[in-house]
């Protein structure tokens, strides 16, 4: 008891409240020593990277002495076009690391005070700019490969003599899919999102490095990874881990993504659900850390990523 006392204390490093509490100034320092980290917390120019800026008293805005860039905090990053405070932002991303199931974009407006629309823009934007470390993550070592289906369901007819067969290929309505995690030891989680498991073997060859050890279960898609790797196989209708051989880190994954579905989510488009299944890999890759880490790794994160292709300008469809 005393120790699960101590890690909670321990992963308790931010305080919302304080958040909240921040001034415009303070808010916009604390951006300032964030994106600017790798020269001390002190602004330079993102086109040249010159470190000679002027700073103008009247707008929040740097302007290089070398190229003459006029630039604020947030611009060419994924919150450029801001439209809302600078303490807001720190708060939603407080707000969404400390959800450890994740956090509808609802309840996400609720908190913040804004449209459903702009929570969901939001809450996407930082998805995709957490998720670009595992859109480029190699695996190697121990590797753990499960898959698991989402989406496509279907609602069961109220007479009994109406209901359909959902096991048969015929009944499916086309969208269910499956998502393949790869996941080495207590390291870096990958998620795939294909049409069938058997799909990711080609994705899981690009990503995990030769010689690594992979477990996976007795799924028949599975059959293909002992061309290329020494592959472990547990029967999870026999036991959980036998013989050294287990999936259970991978389990682990689903389950909390099953949870984001059920509780938060409730459903998940086909179109999103690779951006949920990151999020939930970063989410598994970060459980150890306090959250004000997580939350310093989330905006760093942010602040270092390009303008958005996707979700650009005010409503995205």
């Amino acid at each position: 008891m005393a120790q699960h006392f101590l890690l909670t204390a321990t992963a308790r490093t931010l305080s919302l409240k304080a958040i909240f509490r921040m001034s415009d100034d303070e808010a916009h320092d604390t951006f300032t020593a964030i994106r600017f980290a790798d020269n001390g917390g002190a602004a330079f120019c993102p086109r040249c990277n010159c470190t000679a800026v002027y700073t103008y008293t009247a707008r929040r805005i740097w302007k290089c002495k070398a190229c003459e860039h006029q630039f604020s905090v947030t611009s060419g990053t994924i919150f450029a076009n801001r439209k809302l405070a600078i303490r807001d932002y720190l708060a939603a991303t407080a707000i969404f690391v400390n959800a450890v199931k994740g956090i509808s974009a609802l309840q996400l407006g609720r908190d913040l005070d804004v449209q459903y629309k702009t929570a969901f823009v939001l809450a996407h934007k930082l998805r995709e700019a957490i998720g670009k470390e595992q859109s480029e993550a190699q695996l190697s070592g121990v590797v753990e490969v499960d898959g698991a289906y989402f989406g496509g369901h279907i609602k069961q007819e109220n007479e009994k003599a109406d209901r359909k067969d959902r096991r048969l290929a015929s009944e499916q309505t086309g969208k269910r899919q499956s998502v393949v995690v790869a996941r080495e030891r207590n390291d870096k989680t990958l998620p795939f999102v294909v049409a069938k498991e058997a799909d990711a073997v080609a994705l899981i060859r690009e990503r995990v490095a030769m010689g690594s050890i992979v477990h996976a279960d007795e799924a028949g898609g599975w059959d293909r990874l002992h061309a290329y790797y020494d592959v472990m196989r547990i029967n999870h209708s026999v036991a959980f881990s036998k013989d050294g051989a287990c999936t259970n880190q991978a389990e682990s994954y689903f389950s909390r993504l099953r949870r984001a579905e059920l509780g938060q989510h409730h459903h998940i488009s086909g179109k999103y659900l690779l951006a949920y299944a990151v999020e939930m890999a970063w989410r598994e890759d970060s459980r150890r850390m306090p959250n004000g880490a997580q939350h310093h790794a989330a905006t760093a994160a942010a602040l270092a990523h390009p303008v958005s292709r996707v979700w650009a300008g005010y409503w995205q469809r």
